[in-house]
């Protein structure tokens, strides 16, 4: 039975990102399955979770690749010229990230009075620096957990997200290492196993499915904002709209169901809050065209006030780009099935969340399809004015799936 596990996390700041959010609560969920962890991260600021060691590693700020990124830095900034993408199609990656790893490598094999069963190497964004460092680490290598987040190169992205980065050959090896060192891989998601795994057919031995986890993180005590009112039928969606992540269509349909039921705009709003800036004029013109007591578009909430209003809201909306496939488990589904609300889901109909929810699950469209969107806010409205006490998404098989006892389950499979 696994006792130990160190946790090689790159931030437990549940403000800079969503990814750290979701590495928290797996973090939280783990201590909570009663393994006995210590935490190793390069959030680079004192932060501690309650009940869990925590290590911060620190930057070496001495070393030649630390002056090189600072040199490649002053560049940027004075003189406007980007060295990264040409430095980047030869190396394959920054001196930054380059210096950031070496110094992880450093502060884990200082490690000498803990002796872990499994380590974990959890990131975010495209930087995979913990997973960089463990490949230094060959005598850990037989008890690796190397947790795939997301697509990795850019260019594995399903469309429209795909992109090609500088330097996609060596980032292609580098995850072509890690399938290949790793003993086990895990992924948020069934279908990012999948999908991964066509290209690293490795990841398909090793691959465990490990869904963001619910963090019961306390809200007692904490404000929500004026413009959130709960006695309102309000439409919450909550992250950042990235570019395929088109909000217009939901706004349209918005529109269109205030249209249909004139009286609903004296109790409705349509709540988008979190980064926006790539919608940021075409938002604008909404605001103007829209009553604030009916459309509130908010860049920036808090963690805790967020995760409250996704448990006060009527309605948690989960919104995902126009695709074939959409592989991803945002990391707020935890939340909205925590908060125990009807989701509605505007996305392909081969997506993990569809999947989770199930193919007959009622309140799903196309994220493109306004009319369709319309009808189901009219549905949902009508179920909410008629029935607020059974107005409930009432899904305790994925309260279950997200629960530490699962984790705990899913865990206790793997053989080190």
């Amino acid at each position: 039975m696994l006792k130990k596990i160190l946790v090689v996390v790159e931030s437990i700041d549940v403000e800079d990102s969503s990814g750290s959010k979701a590495n928290v609560a797996l973090i939280k969920n783990l201590n909570n399955a009663g393994f006995d962890l210590r935490v190793y991260h390069y959030t680079r600021k004192a932060i501690h979770l309650e009940g869990i060691e925590c290590v911060a590693i620190n930057e070496n700020r001495r070393s030649l690749l630390f002056f090189l990124s600072r040199l490649e830095r002053y560049f940027r900034y004075f003189f406007k010229i980007n060295l990264n993408k040409h430095l980047e199609k030869v190396f394959g990656f920054s001196f930054t990230l380059f210096n950031d790893r070496n110094s992880i490598v450093h502060s884990l094999n200082s490690i000498d009075n803990f002796k872990p069963d499994l380590i974990f190497t959890l990131s975010k964004g495209g930087s995979f620096r913990p997973h960089h460092a463990l490949l230094k680490i060959p005598k850990w290598h037989s008890r690796w957990l190397a947790y795939i987040h997301d697509p990795y190169p850019a260019h594995l992205y399903p469309r429209p997200f795909a992109w090609v980065e500088s330097g996609y050959q060596k980032k292609w090896q580098f995850v072509q290492d890690v399938s290949e060192k790793a003993a086990y891989s895990g992924f948020p998601s069934q279908l990012l196993m999948e999908w991964m795994g066509s290209y690293y057919p490795n990841f398909l031995k090793t691959g465990v499915v490990i869904p963001h986890q619910l963090d019961k993180e306390e809200t007692l005590g904490v404000s929500i904002p004026d413009y959130f009112d709960p006695k309102k039928f309000n439409l919450l969606h909550a992250g950042t709209l990235l570019g395929p992540r088109n909000p217009i269509p939901l706004i349209l349909a918005f529109q269109q169901f205030l249209n249909k039921f004139p009286e609903a705009s004296q109790d409705s709003k349509l709540l988008l809050i979190g980064n926006n800036e790539l919608y940021i004029a075409q938002l604008q013109q909404y605001l103007k065209r829209i009553p604030s007591s009916n459309f509130i578009v908010e860049p920036y909430s808090e963690y805790n006030k967020v995760l409250k209003m996704q448990m006060k809201t009527a309605v948690n909306v989960i919104l995902e780009a126009k695709s074939e496939i959409s592989p991803f488990l945002p990391g707020k589904f935890p939340h909205c099935v925590l908060a125990n609300k009807p989701i509605l889901l505007l996305g392909p109909n081969l997506s993990e969340t569809k999947r989770l929810l199930g193919e007959n699950y009622k309140y799903w469209a196309e994220a493109d399809d306004i009319e369709n969107i319309t009808l189901l806010m009219s549905k949902l409205y009508l179920e909410w004015k008629n029935s607020k006490d059974k107005f409930k998404l009432n899904r305790p098989d994925l309260l279950e799936y997200l629960s530490s006892d699962k984790l705990k389950e899913v865990i206790s499979t793997l053989k080190v």
